[in-house]
């Protein structure tokens, strides 16, 4: 919990030098991200809103996710979180963002597709940057090693941009 905080906090440090904001757009974490952000003080300066698109339908209602992406890979997929960032991004007029989508368990899973895999994308002002991790562990488990990592790539990314 401390490493999240920092990470949101550094988060929104790297976000006020830049005049910039960020959004998110979660589907496996449920809010999870929004939450570390808010739970940073002053967190309104640089965040200003962000998706919860648990079902299929709603990252297609609220984020623009074309329907054939979802029917051909499925919801964790790179085309699906991709279209995520870009839609939260849009949507929220943010220069930054972060998607995932994920299989936290402990259902759900396939020979493809195993438990803990989450699909993450970032957007930054150089382009949209995914990734696909699989975490080890019950689902508050998975759920938290994605919140950790999506900030802390995040972060990466914007100081690599200096």
């Amino acid at each position: 919990m401390v490493e999240t905080f920092a990470q949101a906090a550094l988060l929104g440090e790297l976000l006020l030098q830049r005049g910039a904001t960020v959004t998110t757009a979660e589907s496996c974490t449920g809010g999870l991200i929004a939450g570390a952000i808010t739970d940073v003080p002053g967190s309104s300066a640089w965040f200003e809103r962000g998706y919860v698109t648990y079902a299929n339908d709603a990252k297609i209602d609220m984020l623009d996710v074309p329907p054939a992406f979802i029917q051909g890979l499925g919801a964790v997929s790179e085309p699906v979180v991709a279209a995520m960032v870009q839609g939260a991004c849009e949507r929220a007029g943010a220069r930054y963002g972060i998607a995932v989508s994920g299989i936290a368990g402990p259902d759900g899973g396939t020979p493809d597709k195993p438990v803990g895999t989450v699909w993450f994308a970032w957007a930054t002002p150089a382009g949209i940057v995914t990734e696909r991790r699989v975490f080890a562990g019950d689902r508050a488990s998975v759920r938290a090693a994605t919140v950790r990592h999506a900030l802390a790539r995040l972060n990466h990314l914007i100081e690599e941009s200096r």
